[in-house]
């Protein structure tokens, strides 16, 4: 069945984490799970699953891109399923759109799996977080994976800047937050032209990196994810209304950040009319291939 956009939907969150499946299985393990939470000062239900996120997203009149992330060899704690995940945002084609996550440390392995994410679960992109993950984007240890998926006509969202997941843990629990420069990811844009690359979070700190990779290479996009608006960069801000407003997507970063609160801080911010509805909804329509009913993959060819 294809993921249609309907009119009625008001937005299209392009970052959302599912954090636990129905099997009593999390995302993390309990450390880095509590880091998190106190790093973001969550004070709602940390965890919530596939159907209650479908659920609140319908309920705000919100699609929801949906995915968890594969690090299990670099932290040791099995992955969620993303087949599952795709499988189960089926049930919610109004609200839902599943990314697959596979381990890039997996090599071949990886290859073959975002190949059956795509053709046999219905993924419609892929999420990686370097830094979690324990890899450098750039490495051509990796190109095998970006060219299939390059192949396969989907994004690939890519975790940038600083992250909370090990934050003001000893040693950031060994996470490495070089591996989430975006500057990483300018040869992967380069190298692969057909693949949309999509730079998760306002980078910071190399938030300048970020915007001037997206002003140079049309293939790739930021999300404005992870932050509330309130704190963006001036120059992210200043772009975003100007010559990249058809560059930048909104996301939340949910469960950590609720759409609520970003919405409600993105209302203060100084943006022409006319970009508002680019940002929370039109890029995002372009960029993902939701305006195609046909049920096949168009993004990124």
């Amino acid at each position: 069945m294809p993921w249609v956009l309907t009119d009625s939907l008001t937005a299209v969150d392009v970052h959302v984490h599912i954090e636990a499946d129905g099997h009593g299985h999390y995302s993390l393990d309990d450390e880095l799970m509590a880091a998190s939470a106190r790093y973001f000062r969550a004070d709602h239900d940390r965890t919530p699953t596939l159907p209650q996120i479908a659920e609140m997203y319908r309920s705000l009149s919100m699609a929801a891109v949906v995915f968890t992330v594969d690090a299990g060899t670099a932290t040791g704690h099995p992955a969620l399923s993303s087949e599952e995940i795709a499988d189960s945002a089926a049930a919610y084609p109004d609200v839902l759109i599943p990314f697959g996550s596979v381990d890039p440390l997996r090599g071949p392995v990886a290859v073959s799996q975002a190949r059956s994410l795509v053709r046999d679960h219905g993924a419609r992109g892929f999420k990686f977080h370097p830094s979690l993950q324990g890899f450098s984007p750039d490495d051509q240890a990796y190109y095998p994976l970006w060219a299939e998926i390059e192949t396969l006509g989907v994004p690939a969202l890519f975790h940038t800047g600083q992250t909370g997941i090990g934050a003001g843990l000893p040693g950031g629990r060994g996470i490495k937050l070089r591996l989430s420069d975006p500057m990483l990811l300018d040869d992967v844009a380069a190298d692969f032209p057909s693949l949309t690359v999509i730079l998760a979070h306002p980078s910071v700190p190399w938030a300048d990196a970020s915007i001037s990779m997206a002003t140079h290479k049309s293939n790739v996009y930021i999300d404005l994810s992870g932050w509330s608006p309130k704190y963006f960069p001036p120059a992210l801000v200043r772009a975003a209304n100007s010559y990249l407003q058809d560059k930048v997507l909104f996301g939340t970063d949910y469960p950590l950040l609720t759409p609520e609160r970003w919405l409600r801080d993105f209302d203060t911010l100084d943006m022409k009319p006319d970009v508002r509805p680019k940002i929370l909804k039109d890029n995002a329509i372009r960029v993902l291939g939701l305006g195609d009913n046909s049920g096949e993959n168009s993004a990124g060819k």
